[in-house]
């Protein structure tokens, strides 16, 4: 004989706390800052004494470029490059970002400044061939009188 038995209703949850809790994978970033060099005849290379100027939006946000670590940007000097090509209106940054129209080109004698997902920070001269790297730079001044300005 069977009897019926009636059984109360369960559920099974899974609960996630902070200690289990998945950690969402962002991908490693390198993100750059230009700096502008604003001495007159400063094609020749950036020197210590040239003050430089960081590139910005045109709200005067700062514009910081965003490239995450990939086959193709492996280190600081990949996310210059990158940097510098973004910089020349030939591409955009890893969020779509693009150069300015009322800011000069990258050139030689300007600096970017790379930080990367390690957390370093490396400052490299644009040179005729790559990048060398100098010290931070300390002659910073504001953009907004060199905005579209190729005086150089």
């Amino acid at each position: 004989m069977t009897t019926a038995v009636t059984r109360p209703l369960t559920v099974t949850a899974r609960i996630t706390t902070p200690d289990t809790a998945p950690t969402p994978t962002t991908p490693a970033a390198y993100t750059a800052t230009v700096y502008v060099n604003t001495a007159h005849h400063s094609f020749d290379g950036y020197q210590p004494h040239h003050p430089l100027a960081a590139a910005t939006r045109t709200d005067g946000s700062p514009l910081r470029l965003v490239f995450h670590a990939s086959d193709r940007i492996r280190d600081h000097e990949d996310a210059a490059d990158a940097a510098f090509e973004v910089g020349n209106r030939q591409d955009a940054d890893d969020n779509g970002q693009t150069w300015p129209a009322d800011i000069r080109s990258v050139s030689v004698g300007d600096v970017i400044k790379v930080t990367g997902p390690d957390h370093w920070i490396v400052h490299l001269s644009v040179d005729h061939t790559g990048f060398t790297p100098v010290h931070e730079p300390t002659h910073l001044t504001d953009l907004a009188g060199s905005r579209a300005s190729s005086r150089r």
